[in-house]
């Protein structure tokens, strides 16, 4: 196999192309105890505030921060509905997994591979006896779709219609590949028989997704997109249908919803130390 050049490797390597993942600033542990303090006070349970925490930084790249949160979420003061490191650990990487469908494939790769290298020997071997429950057979394929399509139908109507006809435009396989690939197979929860194994169901996939888009900038229609469909979620009956979601509700209102684009903007803040995120139209970004 021929190699790369060393003028070629220290180029891909360059400084402005940032190509690494982003390191944990020192005071990032205290933002979130911040968070988890607010998230208290508040009445919002830990699974929305270690979902939307996760979500941002995720998007900021950052593993090592990824094991600060880690390491706050399963401390006595804030596990105690969820005594279990495995759960946390299952809750913040099906969590980084949705998160390919709104960051891209390499953060997800990048992030969830160190942010596994730096969890506890007991915690890895738990993780590694999980099976996977999104392979697509030709039984699985059918209730994948409806999944898919139902969930797009909750978060857009009563214009999904719609938003499929205006992406088909743009590119007829667009909104096939959102609808089955994205919304089917990775946003909606598949199957769970295992009880140990947590969802994330239809209001945490609302917020991960509001956290993501803010985290990155400029997107902001699809920020109000994902606004509305978490809105939708109690309007519809999904959130109803489905564990319930402490703080959920109210994080669907206007205070709520500042909070949660708070909390985004305060992880963004520490992490990116002023520069915003490391997505493109954001990188010059003061906040």
């Amino acid at each position: 196999m021929s190699k790369l050049s060393e003028p070629l490797k220290a180029f891909i390597n360059a400084a402005h192309a940032r190509p690494n993942t982003t390191p944990a600033p020192r005071h990032i542990a205290s933002v979130y105890e911040k968070i988890a303090k607010d998230a208290g006070s508040k009445k919002v349970g830990m699974p929305v505030w270690l979902t939307v925490s996760t979500a941002a930084t995720m998007t900021m790249n950052s593993p090592q921060s990824l094991l600060e949160l880690y390491g706050l979420a399963t401390s006595p003061n804030y596990n105690k509905g969820h005594d279990n490191k495995v759960w946390t650990a299952e809750l913040m990487r099906e969590v980084g997994l949705k998160c390919i469908g709104l960051n891209g494939v390499p953060r997800t790769i990048n992030s969830l591979g160190a942010f596994y290298n730096g969890l506890p020997q007991d915690v890895q071997s738990e993780l590694q006896k999980r099976k996977t429950r999104r392979n697509l057979t030709h039984q699985t394929l059918p209730t994948t779709l409806t999944r898919g399509n139902a969930l797009w139908e909750s978060i857009y109507h009563p214009f999904s219609q719609k938003l499929t006809s205006k992406l088909a435009q743009s590119h007829p396989d667009l909104p096939v590949f959102i609808i089955e690939a994205e919304y089917g197979a990775l946003f909606s929860d598949p199957p769970n028989p295992n009880p140990n194994v947590p969802n994330i169901g239809r209001v945490l996939m609302s917020l991960l997704a509001v956290s993501v888009l803010r985290a990155q900038t400029g997107v902001g229609p699809q920020v109000v997109s994902h606004m509305f469909g978490l809105r939708k979620a109690f309007e519809d009956g999904t959130a109803a249908a489905e564990e319930s979601v402490e703080g959920g509700e109210w994080l669907a209102g206007d205070e709520g919803g500042m909070w949660v684009l708070g909390v985004v903007d305060g992880i963004v803040g520490a992490i990116g130390e002023g520069r915003g995120t490391s997505f493109a139209p954001g990188e010059r970004a003061k906040l």
